[in-house]
């Protein structure tokens, strides 16, 4: 299983492409919010979530860029070898972001991990994979990736890292089940798991996930 870093970066198409940011400059920041984006969709699309939240003034946004706006080709459901290098290439470029906010004075629990659909599976899957005492992780609609989780493939300590995770019951991308075998990796990693499934819900983000979410981000600076 592959783990991003500095040493043996890896090198893909996300690699190629640019970090859109807003907020606070990170050596005025009180904490960051590294934002990853759905299929499809872009860096500043992702962006616009922070007008649903107070203080982000009081933070520094980062949200990379996706390569050809997708950042892996199939379903986060099929084989992680089939969505390589897009997968790969994308928890490289989260972990590239991360590190030159901790270099910039940002330490990795004011580091908060948000990400809707698509992007909310690679910000899950880098968080599980490379664990640590972050400022939190919020998942809207998403999911540990593969065609089957094994919580034996991950391992380390999250030290009560304040985690959320919503979504439908009905959602046509991120099955239910999935949902729960992904809460359950976070709680043997010690993360402190709120999940919620929101019957008939679209495939959209809703009030209520906003407010769990506050929650987290409001912890940061609090």
């Amino acid at each position: 299983m592959f783990n991003a870093s500095k040493e043996n970066p890896f090198t893909g198409p996300h690699q190629q492409t640019r970090v859109v940011t807003a907020g606070a400059a990170p050596d005025e920041a009180k904490g960051a919010i590294i934002m990853v984006h759905g299929r499809g969709a872009t860096a500043e699309s992702i962006l616009t979530l922070s007008n649903n939240f107070d203080n982000m003034g009081e933070f520094h946004l980062a949200a990379p860029q996706a390569s050809q706006n997708t950042w892996y080709p199939y379903s986060f459901l099929m084989p992680t070898e089939k969505n390589e290098p897009g997968l790969s290439s994308g928890l490289q470029a989260i972990f590239n972001i991360m590190t030159n906010l901790e270099e910039k004075g940002i330490p990795k629990e004011k580091i908060i991990f948000l990400g809707f659909s698509q992007g909310a599976c690679l910000a899950s899957e880098f968080v599980a994979r490379h664990p640590a005492k972050y400022g939190g992780l919020i998942s809207f609609s998403g999911g540990l990736i593969g065609d089957s989780v094994n919580a034996q493939n991950y391992s380390g300590n999250l030290e009560d890292m304040p985690y959320f995770t919503g979504c439908s019951d009905i959602d046509a991308h991120i099955p239910e089940e999935r949902v729960h075998e992904s809460a359950a990796v976070f709680e043997k990693l010690g993360a402190d798991v709120t999940k919620k499934i929101y019957p008939g819900m679209p495939h959209t983000i809703i009030q209520d996930e906003i407010a769990e979410a506050a929650k987290i981000i409001n912890r940061v600076i609090g």
